[in-house]
């Protein structure tokens, strides 16, 4: 699994004119997934994204977590972090997983994630033409990849 983390002061999904997600600071977290990814990697994942200290504290360091801020969370699925642009200029999305597999991988990982946070997390729709908006805050955009655990 390859995540995208992005500290917002505020975000939404939008489907055909429809805002289906919307939150004010927390965390928006776009979610590419393989076949190789494992329920280890969707545990690993969510808790060091819950637990990731990119928030401010008292004294205006980056020493929070958005579980000790109790902030807000959308997860949206994204294949195309998984692209490999490494031959010519299209990119291929032959390592993203199908949907048979990535769509139970993506609803698990939503659900460890509300469990490690105590609340609803909010997401886009798996395969729909999504309209991102948010606001970085800082801006703080963390890459996480689940195969390289250093």
């Amino acid at each position: 699994m390859k995540a995208v983390i992005q500290r917002v002061t505020k975000a939404s999904v939008t489907i055909e004119g429809e805002k289906v997600a919307q939150i004010n600071s927390g965390l928006l977290v776009l979610l590419g997934i393989v076949n190789e990814d494992t329920q280890e990697d969707i545990k690993w994942l969510s808790n060091k994204i819950s637990n990731l200290r990119i928030f401010s504290d008292d004294d205006g360091v980056m020493n929070t977590s958005l579980l000790q801020n109790q902030g807000d969370a959308i997860v949206v699925s994204q294949f195309t972090l998984q692209a490999s642009t490494k031959k010519g200029n299209r990119p291929s999305y032959l390592l993203a997983a199908k949907p048979d597999v990535a769509i139970p991988l993506y609803k698990t990982f939503v659900k460890q994630l509300e469990n490690d946070l105590g609340k609803t997390v909010q997401t886009g729709q798996f395969g729909a033409d999504m309209k991102v908006e948010l606001l970085n805050d800082g801006p703080v955009t963390i890459i996480i990849d689940t195969k390289d655990k250093k």
